[in-house]
């Protein structure tokens, strides 16, 4: 018996679709049908009668219950195992003697085609009017839909590979935009690739900077040994000496006591009427001791009042005129920012440069470093003229003699040397200061040289008579610069303990002190005119101080990092600081106007203009000396 049915309805509802057979055609509601794709398929099943093909067998009760076997527990389950084995057997040879049915596919009816055709291209209306003209013509018999024919193999699978082709395409296209997408990843975390390196690169550079100031260090540090150990028996030597005196103390003290008994008593014996040369004795006891604490007091006297006896190779102060020569020698317009460029830059020491000096009349530029040696070189050309070593320690501080022809060095030995050109070699050493010198400077008149040191003090030193001339006490900590105004007797210096203080050179006194800073000053500087000091500290703060007011005008923070040095441009509109953060800070006075200069690879250390403004020099701990023309 073969059977028709509606099969393989994709996406239809039982109530959209009836079963239809040989004699009836098929009805379809047109309102729902054409809203989802649908595909219809014709297939015959044929049915297959089995009859009674399969054999039951019985199986007897009495298997189960035989009085003759033994009735044990053992045998039970025995026969319980063999009934299902026997029954499995029985169950497969069943199974594989059933017939199964077999399914044909017939290929799609024409009418089916187009209406599936209809339906996909969401051609509405033509499909109901199709349905309607085939149902017409199905009912007068003009269309015999058992003789419509089928449609061809070949046009179901163009249609199935060009189905294919446009998945494949859209594949194709998903894979280019994943791939379009993976190229930009790429790219980008090429990029950070290359960024991490770079990084990488200068963290590698950084550390091997730090190894190497570690090892210079320790170098340093085991410098030290030989003069703590010095020292170290200096204080040993110290302490037995007082250990002495005291026991002489103790002892003059009772026979001063003694000899006070002994006057009581020949007080006494001279009233009852005895001789005289006990009380000459106690006289002459009593002068000695008066002899004693004279020279006591003269000694005394002479190693606090050293600096101030006189000597006939003493040189004589310059009146202050207040004319300064150097103020006419420069237009206001000299220096600009679009010409401050990096025009050389020179590999000058071995070490960090911690200051640098410009020679008076020259194109000349004098280095100093933690190498112990300084430099001597031609601007802007960068070649080394000159070198020169002497220092045990390194070597902090430079400035030119006036006239060009010397100079002066300090050092953390605790020594100024001074060096003379001609002679070419250093002509005397200044030893008076008991800890590191961070700084020097010559008066305008060349006879004399200003000092700051670690123990605190100032000193002037005579050139002449070569010796200190005065000590300078008042600040609490550390005097990291001291400068002497041009063609003045004014010096001004900045310490540890956050002031700055002037001081008349003369007389070795503090005339006024500035107070404004909250961490320790590195340095301090006047302007050409000197109405105005500058001053930097070591959290990047820069201040500008009226002298004649003594208070601070402006206030510039350069921070967080240390602002190690400034200096103001001879016009006094441009003010230039040497900061840690490896820049340098031009800053306009006028406009107000900050611009940082990028060059050094390391902390900046130092800063200076030349006097006639033309050029500036930079120096810093990546060992280089840098010229901005």
């Amino acid at each position: 018996m073969a059977t028709m049915t509606a099969t393989n309805v994709r996406d239809v509802g039982p109530k959209d679709i009836q079963t239809f057979n040989n004699n009836a055609p098929t009805r379809i509601d047109l309102g729902n049908i054409a809203d989802v794709p649908y595909y219809v398929e014709k297939r015959y099943v044929r049915a297959v009668d089995n009859g009674d093909e399969f054999q039951y067998e019985e199986v007897p009760v009495e298997e189960f219950y035989d009085d003759d076997k033994e009735d044990t527990l053992d045998a039970l389950i025995r026969n319980v195992k063999d009934q299902q084995r026997e029954s499995q057997v029985v169950t497969t040879s069943a199974s594989a003697t059933v017939p199964r049915g077999s399914l044909t596919t017939q290929p799609e009816a024409v009418d089916d085609f187009v209406r599936n055709f209809l339906v996909r291209m969401g051609m509405k209306k033509t499909m109901q009017q199709f349905q309607i003209e085939w149902h017409n013509l199905s009912s007068v018999g003009r269309i015999k839909t058992n003789e419509c024919g089928y449609l061809p193999d070949v046009v179901k699978h163009n249609e199935e590979l060009s189905e294919k082709m446009r998945l494949l395409e859209s594949e194709v296209d998903r894979y280019r935009k994943s791939a379009e997408k993976a190229r930009e990843e790429f790219v980008k975390m090429k990029k950070e690739r290359d960024y991490h390196r770079q990084h990488h690169n200068r963290i590698a550079q950084e550390k091997n900077n730090l190894v190497t100031f570690v090892k210079r260090l320790k170098s340093h540090l085991s410098t030290f040994e030989p003069q703590l150990d010095e020292l170290k028996s200096k204080y040993d030597g110290a302490m037995r000496e007082k250990m002495v005196y005291k026991l002489e103390k103790e002892k003059l003290q009772n026979e001063l006591n003694a000899l006070k008994l002994g006057s009581s008593t020949t007080l006494q014996n001279s009233t009852e009427g005895e001789s005289g040369p006990t009380q000459i004795k106690l006289r002459e006891l009593r002068l000695k001791e008066d002899k004693k604490k004279q020279a006591m007091i003269n000694e005394q006297r002479r190693l606090t009042d050293s600096t101030h006896e006189s000597n006939p190779h003493d040189s004589d102060f310059p009146i202050d005129t207040g004319n300064n020569p150097y103020l006419n020698r420069f237009a206001e317009d000299a220096f600009h920012r679009s010409t401050l460029t990096l025009a050389k830059e020179i590999e000058a020491h071995d070490g960090p440069i911690s200051c640098a000096a410009i020679h008076p009349r020259k194109h000349v530029a004098v280095t100093v470093s933690d190498d112990r040696s300084w430099k001597m070189w031609a601007i802007p050309e960068g070649d080394m003229i000159m070198k020169g070593e002497g220092h045990s320690d390194w070597v902090s501080g430079i400035d030119f003699h006036p006239s060009g022809n010397k100079m002066a060095t300090c050092s953390g030995d605790t020594t100024i040397k001074i060096w003379d050109f001609s002679q070419k070699k250093c002509v005397h050493t200044f030893t008076n200061h008991l800890l590191p010198v961070w700084s020097v400077n010559f008066h305008s008149c060349g006879d004399f040289i200003a000092s700051a040191s670690q123990d605190k003090t100032v000193r002037l030193w005579d050139l002449n008579s070569l010796r200190c001339r005065t000590v300078m006490r008042g600040h609490q900590d550390s005097v990291h610069s001291a400068e002497l105004l041009m063609f003045s007797n004014i010096i001004l210096s900045s310490s540890v303990d956050k002031t700055l203080m002037l001081w008349d050179a003369r007389t070795g006194l503090a005339e006024h002190t500035f107070a404004g800073h909250v961490n320790p000053c590195n340095q301090a500087t006047f302007n050409l005119r000197g109405d105005t000091v500058a001053s930097c500290d070591s959290k990047g703060i820069v201040k500008l101080w009226d002298v004649r007011t003594v208070k601070s005008i402006v206030t510039l923070d350069f921070g967080p990092y240390s602002a190690n040095s400034v200096s103001f441009h001879p016009t006094g509109q441009l003010l230039t600081a040497a900061s840690s953060d490896r820049t340098i800070k031009l800053y306009n006075i006028a406009s107000e106007q900050l611009i940082p200069l990028s060059s050094h690879h390391d902390e900046v250390q130092y800063v200076k203009f030349d006097l006639k403004g033309q050029y500036m020099i930079s120096t810093g701990r990546d060992r280089t000396l840098r010229v901005w023309s």
